[in-house]
């Protein structure tokens, strides 16, 4: 059914009816509905795998698979994944510290100070680094980074050495956690500041205008129109970053050395993570030691989720805020 409605020049205009217009809502909601369900079942099946494939070798485990630092499954059947679950928390978070205040003041650059001809190319240069593949930011850290690290890392170590992160003694430099974290900070921070740009591009132009027509400068203006409207997409990006350095594997493998110790100390060669473990030993383990494996990924499976979950609470209490306020 139609209606017909006479416009200034007479003419009739046809309106589709409700029941026409609502007529493609219902394929449309079953098919977003359908993905909803096939997103959680696949996430389901990844669990149950894990957990099926994970059973037989920690029931094997001759000792405590939370608190076991040592990693040695395929001979002795003692394995634990202290160590491994720090080093990835610890990586990704030094990460997360060098790469997000970079990113941030990149994404401001872009939106905010950079002149129309030059923000165009340099933020698709950023949107560029992230397609880069991760065995390149691995490679380049081994044969450019590493070397370059050594002396400011002895450096830091003599004049800085009474602060943990800084402290160590023996073998100063090399592949330590210093140089797998600034790698991570490179991979993530095109994703930070190219989600953290796009927040700050759809800031109210009018708040903006407010503000420097009040008299503030520019950076008072981002202080108080820009940045409290962003920063909720800023932690979702960073949120984002820290998930993909976490899961990281081919970089960290070829930086991390062997090790399995829980230390700050960020200038010797003590780091490893739970990727970077199972790309090592996947192709020598047995039976048990793949078992082994495939329990550390669970772990790194549960703890991707659960700073998913805490990133969704902080968003969503700051948009509670955001509502308080208006």
């Amino acid at each position: 059914m139609t209606t017909n409605v006479r416009t200034r020049e007479g003419g009739p205009v046809k309106h589709r009816s409700a029941s026409r217009r609502s007529h493609g809502e219902a394929p449309f909601r079953i098919v977003s509905t359908a993905a909803g369900i096939l997103l959680l079942a696949i996430m389901a099946a990844i669990a149950v795998f894990l957990i099926s494939e994970a059973l037989p070798a920690l029931r094997a485990n001759e000792a405590d698979f939370f608190t076991e630092r040592t990693w040695n499954p395929n001979s002795e059947r003692v394995f634990g994944i202290a160590a491994l679950a720090f080093g990835t928390v610890f990586s990704s978070a030094l990460a997360l510290v060098i790469a997000t205040p970079i990113a941030i003041g990149v994404a401001l650059f872009i939106s905010h100070y950079a002149p129309r001809r030059l923000a165009a190319p340099l933020g698709y240069l950023i949107d560029l680094l992230a397609a880069v593949p991760s065995v390149v930011y691995g490679l380049w850290g081994v044969a450019f980074l590493v070397p370059l690290l050594r002396t400011p890392s002895q450096w830091l170590n003599e004049h800085l050495g009474w602060f943990p992160l800084f402290a160590g003694e023996g073998i100063i430099g090399g592949k330590t956690m210093l140089a797998g974290a600034i790698v991570l900070a490179i991979m993530i921070l095109p994703i930070i500041a190219a989600i953290s740009r796009e927040v700050f591009l759809q800031a109210p132009k009018m708040n903006e205008e407010a503000a420097l027509a009040l008299g503030a400068t520019r950076w008072e203006m981002i202080k108080m129109a820009v940045l409290p409207f962003g920063r909720p997409g800023v932690i979702s990006a960073a949120m984002l970053g820290l998930g993909r350095a976490m899961g990281e594997t081919i970089a960290v493998a070829l930086i991390f050395p062997a090790t399995f110790d829980i230390t700050f100390e960020i200038l010797t060669p003590h780091a490893n993570s739970i990727a970077a473990n199972i790309a090592n030993g996947f192709g020598e383990a047995n039976d048990i030691g793949r078992g082994a494996l495939i329990a550390s990924g669970l772990v790194l499976f549960v703890i991707t989720l659960l700073v998913n979950m805490g990133a969704r609470m902080i968003i969503n209490r700051r948009k509670e805020y955001a509502r308080a306020g208006a």
